[in-house]
């Protein structure tokens, strides 16, 4: 029996984990690869389409909150249903913005409309864990960007491809989407939230200001397909969970990742 489990430790999750291990918690991971992240127990899993899950039984009890960070899945039934007379304490789901479709302005009250499969597979799984016999929480986040991601990653390697039009993007920190997640594991608050930084804004200014940054000139591809341009607001979420953004913009966050890249070279 253990504190947390963290299904699909990948890019964000994985730093979840980390947050829950520096408190002292006890965590599981699972992932497909198997990625190790000291101090946890980690399980070579798959459970994309429901299988494998009875390894996460011994492992489950009241007192078990569980993150579910596997992107597009299938299996929501098998998990549930297997899930369901064990009663774990909370499950915390990291879906998207992608769900509110053709939506331009996001916050807290704004009705999910998924337009393609993928972002109704979302759905259904957000309805299918916020069903079972546990409270829970949707995080809907807008685009994630960190060390290794994002519009600074590909502008400083001159892969930067702007999109038609200038249509607002709203994004959030790794980082500080980890520390919702972490909270809202521990807390009892219930409902969905999209969360996203404080300053939603054309991918090519942060670009542009990327360059100006680190002094290079800003080196620009060809025009990629249109982008649906989204606003995003997510202070509810923060004022439910008592959240203080570390990075409200991308001019506090691309420093930071960039100062993280340059101390993990092998990474760039």
């Amino acid at each position: 029996m253990v504190d947390f489990i963290i299904l699909g430790a990948g890019f964000t999750a994985g730093r979840v984990a980390l947050r829950l291990l520096e408190q002292g918690a006890e965590v599981v991971v699972t992932n497909r690869q198997r990625t190790e992240i000291p101090g946890a127990q980690s399980l070579s899993l798959n459970l994309e389409t429901g299988g494998g899950v009875g390894a996460l039984g011994p492992l489950v009890s009241s007192r078990t909150a569980i993150l579910h960070s596997i992107p597009t899945f299938t299996g929501t039934a098998e998990l549930v249903a297997f899930l369901r007379p064990l009663r774990p304490r909370r499950m915390v789901y990291l879906s998207t913005t992608g769900v509110y479709g053709p939506a331009d302005q996001v916050d807290e009250k704004t009705a999910p409309h998924p337009d393609t499969e993928q972002h109704r597979l979302r759905i259904e799984t957000e309805t299918a864990l916020a069903d079972g016999p546990w409270s829970s929480m949707i995080l809907r986040p807008a685009g994630i960007y960190g060390p290794g991601r994002g519009v600074h990653w590909s502008t400083r390697r001159n892969q930067f491809r702007p999109t038609a039009g200038q249509g607002m993007v709203s994004r959030i920190h790794v980082d500080d989407l980890a520390e919702h997640a972490a909270r809202a594991l521990q807390s009892d608050a219930v409902g969905a939230y999209p969360v996203a930084d404080e300053a939603p804004c054309p991918s090519v200014e942060v670009a542009q200001w990327t360059c100006a940054y680190l002094g290079i000139p800003f080196v620009a591809g060809e025009i990629a397909r249109e982008r649906r341009g989204r606003r995003v607001d997510g202070a509810a979420v923060r004022r439910r969970l008592g959240v203080l953004l570390r990075y409200p913009s991308y001019r506090e966050g691309v420093p930071a990742c960039l100062r993280e890249e340059d101390a993990r070279p092998q990474a760039r």
